[in-house]
């Protein structure tokens, strides 16, 4: 790993262009998926040997079952079987934490979900959180609707609040996101923790997002002045 590097605590990553990749070889969308679920095995990977805390991926969208439902079906099996592979990972003391709205997924999978979840809930590892059916919108109407099901009053309300109400209560600040596929937007992920996030946008496609993209993607946070408003 390069020197000098300042390490994240917490990294944001937007999983784009397994599409594009399937298309470039000539082969099915789910191909890309395919290889696009290996490299997010080995990033994680990356991600502890290099000492990030905290690394939350964008697995799937809250828009994403408007794609064709046969592309739907093999991302949710891909996912059933990276939680399967999640359980050894809890051996290596990972933590898993997933977010969004578990609801319209099938009971297999919430079921896996649970178990992977309370399996990991005491690892000191890295945490690894797993964005499935999540908008940062549905994030933000989640945590209101929590507030008001709890009574509180609107002068009690404020920015402390609603981010212990969100998914992502009891995790740290986002401090990076990078979005690989050379697409410039955050697409509806961790826009209330991202507000003062650096953003890398890269033109690798995900599933050829390596080691090297990762450690440039952190040279470059590194050489930011992150003021947070001050001077």
């Amino acid at each position: 790993m390069p020197e000098n590097l300042i390490v994240p605590r917490h990294i944001g990553i937007i999983m784009d262009g397994n599409g594009r990749w399937a298309k470039n070889r000539g082969l099915p969308r789910t191909a890309g998926h395919i290889q696009g679920a290996k490299t997010f095995k080995k990033c994680v990977g990356y991600c502890r040997d290099m000492g990030v805390e905290c690394v939350t991926f964008y697995a799937f969208s809250t828009e994403n079952w408007k794609r064709p439902k046969a592309e739907v079906d093999a991302i949710m099996k891909l996912f059933s079987q990276y939680l399967d592979d999640a359980m050894k990972m809890t051996e290596e003391d990972a933590k898993f934490v997933f977010l969004g709205d578990p609801e319209p997924l099938s009971d297999e999978l919430k079921k896996k979900i649970r178990i992977v979840t309370d399996a990991s809930a005491e690892n000191k590892g890295i945490v690894c959180c797993i964005a499935i059916n999540y908008g940062g919108r549905d994030d933000i109407v989640h945590a209101v609707r929590s507030i008001m099901n709890d009574n509180i009053s609107a002068d009690e309300v404020d920015e402390a609040l609603i981010s212990e109400r969100l998914y992502t209560k009891n995790l740290p600040e986002v401090d990076l996101i990078i979005r690989p596929s050379g697409e410039q937007r955050l697409s509806n992920f961790l826009i209330w923790q991202a507000a003062y996030a650096e953003y890398v946008f890269m033109d690798v496609l995900w599933p050829d997002f390596g080691k090297s993209d990762l450690e440039e993607a952190v040279a470059e946070y590194s050489r930011r002045n992150r003021r947070f408003g001050g001077i």
